[in-house]
């Protein structure tokens, strides 16, 4: 295909994400306030006050643009692996749709453990550090700029073994080499933790950072298998598959 080509073919998967994300977030926007009343479990007794007039419609708006990602993230990976799909050989397009289920159900996953663990533990730690001093009435928009940010960017992070695993696919990496750079990934949890936590307590940042170093390292041995699996096949099945391509 020729790179114009190309260039369209991308224009037209990015539009068809786009269109997606839109759907999904009017969609969203009918549940909008069950949603937000959701969001709001973790604080507990927290009082929550709009300090500025529409600004409940704007978080409405935000609430449901986040949703509406959230709603199509396996879409956007399928578009994304469809667009690579014609480089690949006929043994690496049969594994596309494990891909983006196990794509899937690590996202979801992440945004579960966000928010089963690591918002609660930060909003325990914030609330009662000065709670003799000050009492906690927050903005809405404020605490669902938080909340929505460190689920989706957990989320996000939780992804790391199926690049990992892209990356074992394409023979760009393999397990060895990914385990030669173990300190490197230890230091880059640490600094993911960092950035990804929009808070700034030392128990989210240690809890995610742990998480992403356990992906990490479940994804080599996921890749490792896979070679290993490779190894068995007798070469000229390879052959052959990658002829017929």
């Amino acid at each position: 295909m020729p790179f114009i080509e190309h260039l369209e073919e991308l224009r037209l998967r990015i539009l068809k994400s786009l269109i997606a994300i839109i759907l999904g977030a009017l969609g969203s926007l009918i549940f909008v306030k069950p949603l937000v009343r959701l969001l709001e479990v973790p604080a507990g007794s927290i009082k929550f006050l709009q300090l500025a007039p529409g600004e409940f419609l704007f978080v409405s708006i935000k609430v449901a643009g986040y949703t509406g990602l959230i709603i199509a993230i396996p879409y956007l990976i399928y578009q994304v692996l469809k667009f690579v799909l014609p480089g690949l050989t006929k043994r690496e397009k049969s594994l596309v749709a494990p891909i983006v289920s196990g794509s899937a159900i690590l996202f979801f996953g992440g945004i579960f453990f966000a928010w089963s663990a690591l918002v609660p533990a930060a909003l325990n730690f914030l609330v009662s550090y000065g709670s003799d001093v000050v009492e906690p009435i927050w903005s809405i928009e404020k605490y669902l700029d938080f909340v929505l940010l460190l689920l989706v960017s957990t989320g996000v992070a939780f992804q790391l073994p199926i690049l990992q695993l892209i990356l074992g696919i394409l023979g760009i990496v393999n397990w060895e080499q990914m385990l030669a750079a173990w300190r490197w990934v230890l230091m880059g949890s640490a600094i993911s933790g960092a950035v990804l936590t929009p808070s700034t307590d030392p128990i989210t940042m240690l809890l995610l950072a742990t998480s992403i170093t356990a992906l990490f390292f479940s994804g080599i041995l996921i890749v490792a298998l896979i070679d290993r699996f490779k190894s068995k096949i007798p070469k000229s099945d390879n052959h052959q598959s990658s002829g017929a391509n």
